[in-house]
């Protein structure tokens, strides 16, 4: 099992747009700085499985028939919008596993095209090709899941977009004994924002369920500022996602 994060930003990404900062001017020459919109591939015996689906260059970056399933975790713009285009596609249906939300974004459920759209219930387990995969639900301003997956001895949480967790997905992830925790965080410790993490609730998540690494991704701007500078306080366990980063199995962001 590999897990591919292809995009860490938030919905403004970075560079943020307008900004006359100098990391803002660092990012528009060194791509590596860049942040997409927040999504990943998980990759299972030659099987592509795409979580979130924000890329525009969807349909450019994989050819036909090399995506095998989407799971999204909500239906906000900035997680689903490359289906817009996707979905235009012929001669393949491409099963997209989701939370059910009756309003779906714009016209996705109209118009699906080549998307099969299949709702999933919190905590009710389903089987993709081997892959024992959890919905979980989140604390957002929409209709979210997080997924856990589990395949042969590991086990991956992808928890995007949340502030804080539930408590019974808490309860369940402390109880799982996790090989990779992939979190939203948005902001800057000590900023109160609603929806989204900071990296204070990042840390009392990692106290409560102990994965083995931990890696941040959904990154704001101003934290990313502020990791720059003070990566250094974060404890070794707990690593900054970057764009078109393998993470599991475990390597260095």
């Amino acid at each position: 099992m590999q897990l591919t994060l292809l995009g860490t930003g938030n919905a403004a990404g970075m560079p943020l747009y307008g900004c006359p900062c100098s990391y803002c001017a660092n990012a528009l020459k060194n791509k590596s700085l860049r942040r997409g919109p927040c999504s990943a591939m998980l990759e299972v015996n030659g099987k592509h499985y795409l979580l979130d689906a924000g890329q525009m260059d969807l349909h450019e970056r994989f050819p036909a028939g090399t995506i095998d399933a989407i799971l999204l975790t909500h239906f906000h713009p900035d997680h689903v919008q490359g289906l817009f285009d996707l979905r235009w596609g012929i001669n393949q249906c491409i099963p997209v596993y989701c939370p059910s939300d009756s309003d779906g974004c714009a016209d996705l459920y109209k118009h699906p095209g080549i998307l099969e759209f299949r709702p999933q219930k919190k905590f009710q387990h389903f089987d993709i090709d081997g892959i024992q995969v959890t919905p979980l639900p989140l604390i957002h301003s929409k209709l979210t899941f997080g997924y856990l997956f589990e395949h042969q001895q590991a086990r991956i949480a992808y928890l995007t977009d949340t502030k804080g967790l539930p408590p019974k997905t808490q309860n369940l992830l402390a109880n799982q004994s996790l090989d990779l925790m992939v979190i939203d965080c948005s902001f800057m410790p000590g900023s109160e924002k609603q929806w989204h993490n900071n990296l204070d609730d990042v840390l009392a998540i990692v106290d409560a369920v102990q994965p083995k690494t931990t890696v941040l991704t959904h990154i704001g701007h101003e934290l990313d500022i502020w990791l720059n500078e003070h990566h250094h306080q974060l404890p070794a366990n707990i690593l900054i996602g970057r764009d078109n980063t393998v993470v599991f199995p475990p390597m260095s962001c």
